[in-house]
């Protein structure tokens, strides 16, 4: 029996069911298998895939959705992979011509990698920011913070989404919401009691990513960095919007070096809504 070429396979939706083939697709790629995010992100978002004929998946890729059941503000498009074996065959393009086309008039944003940047060029995705990924053992030290921060609290999750929506321009409540489980810490900057940033680290591998980094300016995004790294002893990991310098500088002088910079691209919108002067870092690349 022949085997099916690449363009006839079908692209189907992904479940959690499909989490061991995800990470081995990572793997594929030199990636680290990451099964605690893609666990999160089939399970908040969308996934589609390609399957290998032969075991496994050819391709894949997770949409997280953002805004009301009656109208999407923005989708993030994350974690496109294809298998090594299958790289440099246009499937890569028509997985994600079929994403583009699924959401329809839904606005897209996505991180790209130098590698990857060409191929969203063509389908239409322009670059509107920079993001630059950082990693390494959090140094204490400098100046004592006057930002209060604590652990947060169930009452607080209707104030952390207000102000998530309101930063962010799009409701994120179903991940939003998952958060506490699937972070290892989740903190708030609080100033007269009322909760003015948050973040949270949560587990990659061997580090604690930090994000989503919310905050109503550079002292109280520091501050909440801090409070993290105070409370772990891995590395940590995040990536901070560019137009943030003085907090890129100030992390650097703490110990963390920069890994990469990618692109911020979006697609049927000219730039991200919501106020960028107090997003400071995603929750992962791959959700936005």
């Amino acid at each position: 029996m022949s085997t099916p070429s690449l363009a006839a396979l079908p692209i189907r939706r992904l479940t959690l069911r499909d989490l061991t083939a995800c990470a081995d697709l990572s793997e594929d790629r030199g990636w680290p298998r990451e099964e605690h995010k893609w666990g999160f992100l089939l399970a908040a978002g969308k996934g589609f895939g390609i399957d290998d004929p032969q075991g496994g998946l050819v391709a894949a890729c997770v949409v997280t959705e953002y805004g009301s059941w009656e109208r999407l503000d923005l989708g993030a498009i994350g974690m496109v992979l294809v298998a090594e074996r299958h790289a440099r065959q246009g499937v890569g393009r028509r997985l994600m011509r079929h994403v583009v086309s699924t959401m329809g008039t839904t606005p897209l944003t996505l991180h790209a990698t130098p590698n990857g940047r060409p191929l969203y060029e063509e389908l239409g995705f322009k670059v509107t920011g920079r993001a630059e990924m950082l990693t390494g053992r959090f140094i204490p030290g400098g100046p004592e913070s006057g930002v209060l921060t604590r652990a947060a609290t169930a009452e607080d999750l209707p104030a952390i989404l207000r102000l998530d929506e309101e930063v962010f321009g799009a409701d994120r409540t179903p991940l939003i919401t998952r958060l506490p489980a699937f972070a290892d810490q989740l903190r708030v900057a609080e100033e007269d009691g009322r909760i003015v940033g948050y973040t949270a680290a949560w587990p990659n591998m061997d580090t604690h990513v930090i994000g989503p980094l919310i905050a109503r300016d550079t002292e109280t995004a520091q501050a909440l960095i801090t409070s993290l790294a105070a409370r772990t002893d891995r590395p940590l990991r995040t990536d901070i919007d560019m137009r943030h310098e003085k907090l890129l500088a100030w992390a650097k002088t703490r110990g963390l070096a920069s890994v990469a910079i990618n692109a911020v691209m979006t697609y049927g919108i000219t730039d991200l809504p919501g106020d960028w002067t107090r997003r400071f870092a995603p929750l992962t690349v791959a959700a936005g």
